[in-house]
């Protein structure tokens, strides 16, 4: 079966700046998806912030093997129901990639704990992405550079947690660098940040900005039964230890209650 990918989509800017519109007329959750729904081996559909709990439901995320997240001008109105509800899907093994200005997202910052900040600049410089791990599966299939004409720049440093891998590194017109493709694992679900995206250019229109995210929902994705409750933490009584141990000394809790928290 192919790999259920879900595209999210703010769909603000699309819907409000006509040279948005006119670069993604279906949004850029559209494009994307359209991009890997090409790839025979990924099956890809679409939600938005304006469906009701922005399309992220319990039963839609449980169908969901891989998350794509793009925000930016609405960070601060996504539910915060909704962000446990994705965080608790991470946690218990779906995969989820971020998209650009997604670093200041609820869900990316409640799963990295940390600010995400980084310096930016809005000039439309080139950006040249340089891939730092030829051998890895996100950079299947890519050259050891390539060139987007038209970008915003984000700079180091980038206040993030040191990821498990550096896949790419962006270097700017203006002279800033940026690790641009990071990897992370959050509970039982692989994490994946890909920088490249700003709505007033066509970027997800590039063939090598699509092979990277197609890539990426391969590498996200994990065949493993998802944790039904990764917060479970359940009480081990004395008969059930794996070794005999007899009881000592006064308790607080009794076999089969729920701990504090």
């Amino acid at each position: 079966m192919p790999i259920r990918a879900l595209v999210w989509g703010e769909n603000v800017h699309e819907r409000g700046n006509r040279v948005v519109a006119q670069i993604y007329p279906d949004g850029m959750h559209a494009c994307i998806a359209a991009a890997l729904n090409a790839d025979p081996g990924l099956s890809a559909t679409t939600a938005t912030l304006q469906e009701p709990e922005h399309g992220l439901t319990e039963a839609r995320l449980a169908e969901t093997d891989v998350l794509i997240w793009w925000g930016h001008a609405a960070h601060g109105a996504v539910q915060d129901a909704v962000v446990e509800r994705v965080c608790n899907a991470v946690w218990g093994g779906m995969g989820v990639i971020f998209l650009h200005s997604a670093h200041f997202s609820k869900p990316f910052k409640r799963l990295m704990g940390a600010p995400c900040n980084l310096t930016w600049r809005e000039a439309g410089e080139r950006e040249r992405i340089w891939l730092t791990s030829r051998g890895h599966p996100i950079a299947a299939g890519l050259p050891d550079h390539f060139e987007l004409e038209n970008e915003e720049m984000y700079g180091e440093p980038f206040g993030v947690p040191e990821p498990m891998e550096t896949v790419f590194v962006s270097w700017f017109q203006g002279g800033e660098v940026f690790r641009s493709g990071l990897t992370w694992r959050r509970g039982a679900g692989n994490v994946f940040y890909f920088r490249p995206g700003h709505e007033t250019y066509p970027t997800y229109h590039d063939a090598n900005v699509q092979r990277v995210i197609c890539n990426a929902v391969k590498w996200a994705f994990s065949p493993a039964a998802r944790i039904a409750d990764p917060n479970a933490a359940p009480n081990v009584p004395v008969a059930a230890a794996p070794e005999p141990i007899v009881e000592r000394g006064p308790r607080l809790h009794h076999d089969g209650e729920e701990g504090l928290r």
